[in-house]
């Protein structure tokens, strides 16, 4: 019996030899689906080093898990929700929240806001709550004054009874602060 020419076979054929543990199966598959990931990971990466890696990783798990393999639909689709799923993990387990918020704001636009969407959007919320709820006492009430409740300078100076120069002060400064903990990503999509 003559060996298959890989190039011509298609995804599902070579998954079926990939399941043998036929390792020019999982090379044909490598060189087609390597520059598609890479280029779909640097994207939301901006990171070329990380991208690599993100795609190194995919390619050594689909090695792994070679004889288990189940891919429902086409290979191709398997493919970017596997990539998507995987960054979408690492951004929630990482400290690059701006990183995470460009990623979030640009698959939300992609896609319908689904329950993990969703999920996740409430988790970045609550995380940006628990930073301003740390800035100074004063601070802070000026801050939920301005931001919450949509008051202006010089409401807020006439409330508080003190000038309009200290509230803007402590505005900016309470920005400055979130910005170091958030990442400016963070502070322009929410404030």
């Amino acid at each position: 019996m003559s060996m298959p020419v890989y190039q011509n076979l298609s995804d599902n054929e070579l998954i079926a030899f990939l399941r043998e543990g036929d390792a020019a199966a999982y090379t044909e598959i490598y060189d087609r689906y390597f520059q598609l990931m890479f280029v779909f990971a640097y994207k939301k990466l901006r990171d070329e080093e990380l991208a690599k890696d993100f795609v190194q990783e995919q390619f050594t798990g689909i090695w792994h898990r070679r004889e288990s393999l189940s891919v429902e639909g086409n290979f191709s689709s398997f493919m970017f929700t596997s990539m998507r799923n995987r960054m979408l993990d690492y951004f929630a387990h990482q400290k690059v929240r701006n990183r995470y918020v460009d990623f979030l704001a640009s698959y939300s636009l992609q896609s319908s806001k689904s329950t993990d969407f969703l999920i996740r959007e409430k988790q970045m919320s609550d995380y940006i709550e628990r930073q301003i709820v740390t800035l100074p006492s004063k601070m802070r009430h000026i801050f939920e004054l301005s931001r919450k409740q949509h008051l202006s300078h010089k409401e807020i100076a006439a409330v508080l009874e003190t000038s309009e120069h200290n509230v803007s002060k402590q505005i900016t400064n309470a920005l400055r602060i979130l910005k170091v903990k958030l990442g400016r990503s963070i502070i322009l999509m929410f404030f």
